[in-house]
């Protein structure tokens, strides 16, 4: 699908039946903890912003702007906003766990900034937990994933011994053992070098293009090698 005819589509909501989720729209926008300060001159907060699928933002802020809160918030894992957050022209206070199970699992993939590795388990087994519920790649994908990204090694190793960079690569490879609309990246390379973040910046496009996605990443300085159709300032 191009990006003339991504928008044809819209996410809709009946009788628990999906369509592809084709825009993400925020309308005045504004986490409840910065209530009295207003949008701090953010392009984002108050504002009426589109995430269109197919397309490639960079979300870029200074710590404490509230950039993991906005994937949250488009994750559904936090409502603590005023104003109006909608996948097409479904309003997402609306959606029930159901409904959010089936986003999380066909529609938008995330990586948050923690990661969320189980550090007792190996890179592999690791990965292989989301991609027992998904389905979606084959053993040789996530070989061929873990080689793109130089750890062919650390497949077995557990990810309590991996260095935070390697880990990192680890969380990449898992958030793509999925189908998705949108992947959410939230400061995805903050601990890869020059070399590394290529790399996986590679991987992430072109499994992004594949699937016809956009791509919604967040930086507070060490930017994934993504080019990008807009940046936003938070």
């Amino acid at each position: 699908m191009t990006r003339a005819n991504a928008t044809i589509k819209t996410f809709i909501i009946h009788n628990s039946t999906y369509m592809e989720l084709s825009r993400i729209e925020m309308h005045d926008v504004l986490p409840a903890v910065f209530a009295t300060r207003g949008d701090g001159g953010s392009e984002v907060w108050c504002h009426h912003v589109n995430f269109e699928r197919g397309s490639r933002y960079l979300v870029s802020a200074h710590s404490g702007t509230g950039k993991s809160s906005l994937c949250s918030y488009l994750y559904g894992y936090r409502g603590d906003y005023s104003g109006r957050i909608a996948f097409g022209d479904t309003d997402i206070a609306t959606l029930g766990i159901e409904q959010w199970c089936e986003v999380r699992s066909r529609h938008i993939a995330y990586l948050p900034q923690e990661m969320r590795l189980f550090p007792e388990l190996t890179a592999m087994e690791n990965v292989e937990l989301k991609n027992r519920l998904t389905g979606f790649r084959s053993r040789t994908d996530i070989m061929q994933m873990f080689e793109r990204l130089g750890i062919p090694d650390k497949q077995d190793q557990p990810v309590a011994h991996l260095s935070i960079g390697q880990q990192q690569r680890v969380a990449i490879i898992r958030t793509l053992c999925q189908p998705f609309d949108f992947i959410l990246l939230d400061e995805p390379v903050s601990h890869l070098d020059e070399t590394n973040n290529r790399l996986a910046a590679a991987l992430v496009t072109e499994e992004a293009s594949h699937q016809g996605a956009g791509i919604i990443a967040t930086s507070v300085g060490n930017d994934v090698m993504i080019t990008v159709d807009k940046v936003y300032k938070l």
